[in-house]
């Protein structure tokens, strides 16, 4: 399975910005997909996550309420819409899937597969 990231740039605060991943190879075998960040000097975090019908999903609080992860099989994309950006959300974004499905899928180490990443900058 290889994921491909797209649609990170430069937003001001309290703009909004979409990025999206596309999936290809054996996608048949991919259950959780999901959405982490690495800003500078940190470690990698979860922000979101989604199951393969697409009808659960989970936030990190950090981003709950500004932020919604979709998933379109058909094409086999998943995308993070952000809403409300904040400059503390400047960070790389990578796509991550895996096989095994997991109520929470929060910990970097049960993903299988990772998207090379893409910048999002918010500036105040």
């Amino acid at each position: 399975v290889q994921l491909q990231a797209s649609g990170g740039g430069l937003v001001q605060a309290g703009g909004s910005l979409r990025v999206s991943c596309a999936a290809s190879g054996r996608t048949d075998s991919i259950n959780d997909m999901g959405w982490f960040r690495q800003a500078p000097g940190k470690e990698r975090e979860f922000v979101a996550t989604i199951d393969r019908s697409g009808l659960t999903t989970y936030y990190a609080d950090s981003v709950k309420g500004r932020f919604t992860i979709s998933r379109d099989n058909a094409r086999n994309w998943v995308h993070l819409q952000m809403n409300s950006l904040k400059p503390e959300d400047t960070a790389v974004y990578y796509c991550a899937a895996k096989h095994i499905h997991t109520v929470m899928g929060v910990r970097v180490s049960t993903y299988d597969y990772w998207g090379q990443g893409t910048l999002v900058t918010v500036s105040s």
